[in-house]
């Protein structure tokens, strides 16, 4: 008699369904470019990295491997991935492509991408920001895409940490939730409503979205 592998395919299918439908990994592929000698692209390592997240094991990525052991890669990916090309190498070098090319704006452009592809309606969005308390020092290798790590007002009550700032806009469709389409992060010193009303009026991905009063950022900055 052969040997029975039990393997768990869970809510991950679903999961992976979506990010079929949504054509994900094409969209990411066509900005990060794949290594013709690498087993993965970089839109398959970040596919997994987001079911890994959405995997309730709780582990650092460096274990993505034994998390994907057990599981049916050809049914979530692709026949022939293997969980060991997950690994943390593969999985490093494409989280400092995406820090090469920027993640703000490869957040923006995937998430664009999906409004479209969803037929979000744009025309009415929301824009706010939430502060990230954080230790250690932070000091980065080079000025390049870096913000400042530094002591601000804190939302979350913790003005003895250091502060970063999430900028994030979403669309309200009816019957839809909302779906984030913009994300900045900034030094906490500019949180203000007229950062929030520059990143409004000057980003690409506003254009034709009609920015709110400088009554509401000023209101929605003091939150």
């Amino acid at each position: 008699m052969g040997m029975v592998r039990v393997e768990r395919l869970d809510h991950l299918g679903l999961i992976a369904a979506v990010i079929n439908d949504l054509g994900l990994v094409s969209i990411i592929d066509a900005r990060l470019t794949p290594d013709e000698q690498e087993a993965i692209t970089p839109g398959e390592a970040i596919k997994g990295m987001i079911l890994n997240g959405l995997g309730f094991a709780n582990r650092p990525l460096s274990l993505t491997p034994q998390f994907f052991a057990n599981k049916p890669l050809d049914l979530l990916f692709r026949p022939g991935v293997e969980a060991a090309m997950f690994n943390r190498f593969k999985l490093g070098r494409t989280l400092d492509e995406v820090d090469t090319y920027g993640c703000d704006l490869f957040f923006s452009e995937i998430a664009l991408a999906v409004c479209q592809h969803e037929a979000i309606d744009q025309r009415f969005n929301h824009l706010d920001t939430t502060s990230f308390a954080l230790s250690g020092a932070y000091i980065p290798e080079s000025d390049e895409q870096a913000i400042a790590i530094t002591h601000g007002y804190s939302k979350d009550h913790r003005p003895d940490l250091k502060q970063a700032v999430l900028e994030l806009m979403v669309s309200q469709d009816g019957g839809v939730r909302a779906r984030p389409h913009l994300v900045i992060s900034l030094p906490i010193a500019n949180s203000t409503a007229k950062t929030m009303r520059q990143s409004s009026s000057n980003s690409a991905l506003s254009r034709g979205f009609r920015v709110p009063s400088s009554s509401c950022l000023r209101s929605s900055a003091k939150r």
